[in-house]
C-alpha cells in the first residue's frame, strides 16, 4: 500500500510538471526594428505572455518582465550602430518568470519618448519607443538662410561649422524661454518630515542604530534632490535633532502652504527577519475622526483648500471637508503608488501594495501626505543599509523620482511646473 501511494505521488508531480511546462512561454528570437520617430524590438514567442515593461535610470536600461516564460535561444544583440538600443541580458527572475534588460544609449523619459507593448496575435510581443522630439536633421538645418538664426560678420565656407553656430544659437534661445518661464508661478512644495527625533529616537536595531539619526538621514538627502529640481521646493520640518509634537508637524507643512506632505521612518517588529520597505497613507477610519477632531476645534477651522469653514454652517462645512478629504486621499494614493514602483529596483517590499492607517501627520484634510517605511531596521541586513551612505542615496532617489513623476501627470495648474 506504501509502494501503491509512492507511485501516485510521483505521477501526480509528474503530471504537475508537465502541465506547469505546457503553459510556459518561450521566447524564440528577436528581431529590432527603426524608424524615423520609433525603435522597435519584436519577440517571437510561444503564446501571448503577461509581461509589464519599465525603465531604469543610472545608467538608462529598459526592463521587460515576463511571467512563466524561459529563452528558447540565445537572443540577438542590435547592431553595433542602432541610435538607441546598446546590448540585451536575460536571465531567470526566478523559479517561473523571464527578465530581459536592455542597455539604452541614452536616457529615455516620459518628455522624450512614449512607451509602448503589443501582443494581439499571441505569437508576437511588439515593444516599441516612440521619440515624442525627433532630432532635425543637419540637412533639414542647413536649408534655412544663417542670416534667419544668427548674424555672421562673415560667410562660413564649412556647413558644418555653420550648422554647429546655429545649433548653438537655438540652444542659447532656449535656455532664455526657460529663465523666463521658471519665474514664473508657484513652485511646488514638498514638506519633508524626518520621523522621530530629540528624547525620541524611534526604533533602534540589533546594533544600536536609532531610527531617528536614519531618517533625518535620507530626508536631507531627498531636501537636496527636490531643491535641485526646476519648479519645486522642499521644506525641513525637522531641521536637527529635536522633537516635534505630530500635529505641529502638520501645522509646519500648513504654513508652508505644502502641496505634499512626506513623513519617513525605519519600521521594526520582534522578528528580526521580518524586511521591506512599504508606503502608507490614511486609512478611511483615520480620516473620520480627523474630520470630527477639525469640525470641533475652532482653531482648526479657518480655512481647508483655501476655503473658510468658521463662517459656515455645520452641515456645508461638514460637505467641504468631506470634499476635501475626499480628493486629498486620492492624491495621496497616486502618490504613494509612484514611489512604491520606484522602490521595486532598489528594495525588497514587504507589502507590494500601498497601505492605509491612521497615522495623525497623514491627518491633514487638503494636503496629499504619505509616510514611508523605508526598511525594517530590526532586520540586521536592513539595519546595516539603512546607515550606508550610499543606500540612503538611493533610497532619498527613489522617494523623489515617485513624486517627481506623480507632478508631471498632476501638476498644479498654478505651478512653475506648468509653466514649463
Amino acid at each position: 500500500m506504501r509502494n501503491y501511494c509512492k507511485i501516485l505521488f510521483i505521477l501526480g508531480l509528474q503530471l504537475l510538471s508537465v502541465a506547469s511546462y505546457a503553459g510556459q512561454v518561450n521566447v524564440n528570437s528577436l528581431h529590432f526594428s527603426t524608424a524615423a520617430q520609433r525603435a522597435r524590438m519584436s519577440f517571437a514567442v510561444s503564446s501571448s505572455p503577461k509581461h509589464r515593461v519599465f525603465v531604469l535610470e543610472n545608467p538608462s536600461r529598459l526592463v521587460i518582465d515576463i511571467k512563466n516564460a524561459a529563452l528558447g535561444q540565445t537572443l540577438n544583440q542590435p547592431s553595433p550602430t542602432h541610435p538607441l538600443f546598446a546590448k540585451v541580458r536575460a536571465a531567470a527572475k526566478n523559479t517561473t518568470d523571464l527578465r530581459i534588460v536592455v542597455d539604452l544609449k541614452r536616457a529615455v523619459s516620459p518628455e522624450n519618448f512614449s512607451l509602448s507593448t503589443n501582443n494581439k496575435d499571441g505569437r508576437r510581443l511588439l515593444i516599441d519607443l516612440i521619440n515624442k522630439t525627433p532630432v532635425m536633421s543637419v540637412k533639414t538645418e542647413a536649408k534655412k538662410p544663417v542670416n534667419e538664426v544668427v548674424a555672421l560678420d562673415k560667410p562660413i565656407a564649412d556647413k558644418s561649422k555653420r550648422y554647429k553656430t546655429v545649433q548653438a544659437k537655438n540652444i542659447a534661445v532656449k535656455l532664455a524661454q526657460l529663465n523666463a518661464v521658471s519665474t514664473k508661478g508657484k513652485a511646488i512644495v514638498v514638506a519633508v518630515d524626518a520621523g522621530h527625533g530629540g528624547d525620541d529616537p524611534g526604533a533602534h536595531g540589533p546594533h544600536g542604530t536609532e531610527e531617528k539619526l536614519v531618517t533625518f538621514a535620507i530626508a536631507k538627502k531627498l531636501v537636496a534632490l527636490i531643491n535641485a529640481q526646476l519648479g519645486m521646493k522642499a521644506v525641513m520640518v525637522r531641521k536637527g535633532d529635536y522633537y516635534i509634537d505630530l500635529r505641529k508637524r502638520m501645522q509646519i507643512a500648513r504654513a508652508a502652504k505644502a502641496d505634499l506632505f512626506i513623513s519617513i521612518h525605519a519600521d521594526a517588529f520582534e522578528d528580526a527577519t521580518v524586511r521591506g520597505a512599504s508606503v502608507y497613507t490614511l486609512s478611511t477610519r483615520g480620516a473620520s475622526s480627523e474630520a470630527a477632531h477639525w469640525l470641533a476645534k475652532s482653531e482648526n477651522a479657518s480655512e481647508v483648500g483655501g476655503v473658510t469653514l468658521s463662517d459656515k454652517e455645520d452641515v456645508l462645512a461638514s460637505v467641504l471637508l468631506d470634499l476635501s478629504q475626499t480628493a486629498t486621499q486620492q492624491a495621496s494614493l497616486d502618490v504613494a503608488n509612484s514611489v512604491l514602483k520606484n522602490f521595486q529596483n532598489i528594495s525588497v517590499l514587504h507589502k507590494d501594495s500601498v497601505q492605509k492607517a491612521g497615522f495623525i501627520v497623514l491627518k491633514s484634510p487638503d494636503i496629499p501626505s504619505i509616510l514611508v517605511e523605508t526598511a525594517y531596521i530590526s532586520n540586521p541586513l536592513e539595519e546595516q543599509n539603512l546607515t550606508s551612505v550610499r543606500y540612503q542615496a538611493k533610497m532619498a532617489n527613489a522617494i523623489f523620482n515617485g513624486v517627481r513623476n506623480y507632478f508631471r501627470k498632476s501638476v498644479p495648474v498654478e505651478s512653475k511646473i506648468a509653466a514649463l
